[in-house]
């Protein structure tokens, strides 16, 4: 059936999911559009059930109903499981046996943003597949029907299934900060459930995110936590993104372990079990992790940043671990493949337990290399990849070595340097390493350059 068409804003349809402002480039028409094409194409598919989550933004109540009008107007049978997480999300679809789910959220974006995550058929649904929703939007090409909406309560099965088969050795004591993301009443229900001595921090869901912003890939933003633990004496901190797939982590200390360095430890158990496995880790990510994985025996392979891709090739690959520079941690091993921030804490306190020295000593027996934290560059989303694409060029002008599965990776003497486009903000995210204070410095000189030569100021963490 062809009715009349619906444009979505250019901007929102993302590679991964879809995500903007709202009010500006994401409104109710588009979760109403979205929904009635989703529905279309798994009614096409021979599938009739999608569960629906939403985050804890001020905006997801009224963006999630008007998703459900869309699918239902489609002829679906919408599963509603309420408020929660993005991987409480995903537990529904397997739990429930859905053909399809979608979230609204927009994860560690500002508060007045949004979105949709979507898998279907048991994958994620990204670049040509979030492409192709527009498309048939923009034609008007929806299926019709009369679907429905049954209520269902996921929350406390997600929060058993988390926790089924993890035994730590030890008690231990922990600080979770949820910053009044998705995952607060997950945590409290986790730290009640598990042994030691357990703090949550900020688990009222509040979408104006009034303490600190949801992000735990910037420093400022684990500050509260890295003092909690201290004050507390705990052993160690973990907080979530906005809507719980991505993990931070602090030690005994205060001292923020990146993700990269976060997948270095959790890489041993499950290695060590799985020899020769494979370990996928984004491009953003160390040489020291890359290294590491092969040092344990295992296979490791690089992908583009993305949760979605990365979800993708792990399941292409039967890996049964990956991650991102960002905390997003995938767990094939003993659960899903999707990534899930709650579940990776597990993980890594279970692993912790099962050792008698603390984090601060086990993460500290991994090399550790001159570098910089992912640095982020505002520019405009007409314009980052066009700068890419600019200092791309340039180096290969120069006969650089570069590795271009995801922006530019440029190989140098003592390490390497990294330029992309971010695909869920108007940013460029720049990372450096090398073996040495000097190498790293010549390595951001480099960068900082090279975005001058292609119009951008280079922040104050890229200037000498």
């Amino acid at each position: 059936m062809t009715v009349h068409g619906h444009r979505f804003h250019p901007a929102i349809l993302r590679d991964y999911d879809i995500r903007g402002e709202v009010g500006r480039t994401l409104r109710i028409a588009d979760a109403v559009a979205l929904g009635m094409a989703f529905g279309s194409r798994l009614i096409e598919a021979g599938g009739g059930t999608v569960a629906v989550a939403r985050d804890g933004r001020l905006s997801s109540p009224d963006l999630a109903a008007a998703l459900i009008d869309g699918l239902t107007a489609s002829g679906v049978t919408v599963l509603s499981v309420g408020r929660g997480p993005t991987p409480m999300l995903f537990f529904a679809v397997e739990a429930l046996k859905a053909d399809a789910g979608i979230i609204v959220t927009a994860s560690h974006n500002p508060a007045d943003h949004n979105g949709f995550k979507m898998v279907m058929g048991g994958r994620p649904l990204f670049g040509p597949d979030i492409r192709a929703l527009g498309a048939r939007a923009a034609a008007g090409d929806f299926v019709s029907g009369d679907g429905a909406v049954e209520e269902r309560e996921v929350e406390d099965a997600y929060v058993a299934r988390l926790l089924r088969d993890i035994a730590p050795a030890r008690p231990l004591s922990v600080v979770w900060d949820c910053g009044n993301g998705a995952t607060g009443p997950v945590a409290e229900a986790l730290a009640r459930r598990l042994p030691g001595r357990h703090r949550v921090l900020f688990p009222e869901v509040d979408g104006r995110f009034p303490h600190h912003h949801p992000d735990p890939a910037v420093a400022a933003n684990l500050a509260p936590l890295a003092a909690a633990v201290r004050a507390e004496g705990a052993d160690l901190g973990v907080a979530f993104d906005g809507d719980g797939d991505r993990l931070g982590v602090v030690d005994e200390t205060g001292e923020i372990l990146w993700g990269d360095r976060i997948l270095a430890l959790l890489a041993e158990d499950v290695l060590a079990r799985r020899p020769g496995a494979t370990v996928i880790a984004d491009v953003k990510s160390s040489q020291t992790l890359f290294d590491r994985i092969r040092a344990l025996g295992g296979a490791p392979l690089m992908s583009r940043t993305g949760h979605s891709l990365i979800r993708a090739r792990m399941a292409e690959e039967g890996a049964p671990l990956a991650g991102e520079m960002s905390g997003h941690i995938f767990f094939a091993d003993r659960y899903y493949g999707f990534d899930d921030g709650l579940y990776a804490a597990l993980r890594l306190i279970e692993g912790l337990a099962a050792r008698q020295g603390g984090l601060s000593a086990w993460h500290g027996a991994l090399p550790r290399l001159p570098a910089t934290p992912e640095v982020r560059i505002p520019c405009g989303e007409e314009e980052k990849f066009a700068v890419v694409d600019a200092v791309a060029a340039r180096l290969a002008e120069a006969g650089a070595e570069v590795e271009t599965v995801d922006g530019v990776r440029v190989k140098t003497a003592e390490g390497w340097w990294l330029l992309r486009a971010s695909n869920t903000q108007a940013e460029l995210t720049v990372r450096a390493e090398a073996k040495t204070e000097a190498g790293l410095a010549a390595a951001v000189a480099a960068v900082a350059a090279h975005l001058a030569a292609a119009g951008v100021a280079p922040p104050e963490a890229l200037r000498a």
